[in-house]
């Protein structure tokens, strides 16, 4: 199918396959509820983005899309980031702080990654959602909010709540209209107009002009796995073109390590995902010295999703 691109607040959505119009076409109904949603998939498949396309289709789009990454914020800062705080609420709150829920005013709160999120911190959550309103630290007064609120989660929310990290009172109050964004590697006929659309943001921040793939090249794209989804290709894009003095990108122009990491399904007997996930990650950490940082970023995960798979796949 041809590929059709959606511009969205700074970047586009492409879709190309089956399986994302699907996605799309769900999301396009949730857009017209208020109902909250919750989107699931790995890091890098594009849920933000999706986010993004059911608030910009909703009656809410002229006013604030806010979001905030439940795996980034620290504990001890994230109650205030969420509800807000009165002058002298604590040491250094030296201005009132107004919170993601009131911010988001009239229009749309993404709270993305919410099962990264401590206990404690979800049943405030839990309240706020159910009562409609927010108390700021130190406040004497209760305030109302009005928000849609979009979830996101890496994880398979059943089994978080089975592991004790994940309250499924939360879950069912968030999961009203779920969402699942398939990974990369399910969206193979996509992967060609993806590229091609990376290929032409990155040479114009890189001020170059490449305007396509050798076929080498794109045969060498389609087969890769993508553990890091979306994310991933459009790092391994950014780097080709740096790398490419002429007018197109060829095998040559792809890092060794996704050389390597190519699977030929074939010629292999079946073998689990979460082994070929756990060869991978060990391959780029021992191609970045062990550096977790710049191996993340090469994965196109977070540095706090890397430390949770090292730690599942006991690499820590």
């Amino acid at each position: 199918m041809s590929a059709t691109i959606i511009s969205l607040a700074h970047r586009r959505l492409v879709i190309a396959d089956s399986k994302m119009c699907d996605v799309l076409h769900l999301a396009k109904r949730a857009a017209k509820t208020q109902s909250p949603v919750l989107l699931c998939g790995e890091s890098g498949s594009g849920k933000e983005l999706i986010a993004r396309y059911i608030h910009d289709e909703s009656s809410r789009k002229q006013k604030p899309f806010i979001s905030i990454n439940c795996a980034a914020v620290p504990d001890g800062l994230m109650e205030s980031e969420l509800f807000g705080h009165e002058r002298g609420a604590f040491t250094g709150a030296v201005t009132q702080h107004l919170g993601k829920f009131e911010r988001a005013s009239g229009g749309t709160l993404l709270l993305d990654e919410v099962s990264e999120m401590s206990i404690h911190l979800q049943a405030k959550l839990l309240r706020v959602l159910q009562e409609g309103e927010v108390d700021r630290l130190g406040g004497k007064e209760t305030v109302s909010i009005n928000c849609r609120v979009i979830s996101t989660t890496n994880r398979e929310p059943k089994e978080s709540i089975a592991r004790g990290n994940f309250r499924e009172d939360l879950f069912y109050r968030i999961n009203v209209i779920r969402i699942d964004c398939p990974p990369l590697r399910h969206r193979e006929d996509a992967i060609e107009a993806l590229a091609h659309e990376f290929l032409t943001q990155s040479s114009q921040r890189q001020d170059k002009i490449i305007n396509s793939f050798r076929a080498d090249a794109m045969t060498q794209l389609k087969k890769n796995l993508w553990p890091g989804n979306i994310r991933e290709l459009q790092n391994v894009i950014e780097r080709a073109v740096l790398l490419c003095d002429g007018n197109r990108i060829g095998s040559e122009h792809l890092e060794s390590w996704l050389k390597e990491s190519q699977i030929k399904l074939e010629h292999k007997p079946p073998v689990r995902l979460e082994d070929l996930e756990k060869s991978h990650i060990l391959e780029v950490l021992n191609q970045t010295d062990g550096n977790r940082t710049v191996a993340a970023d090469q994965l196109g995960i977070s540095g706090r999703t890397l430390r949770n798979k090292l730690k599942l796949y006991q690499l820590s």
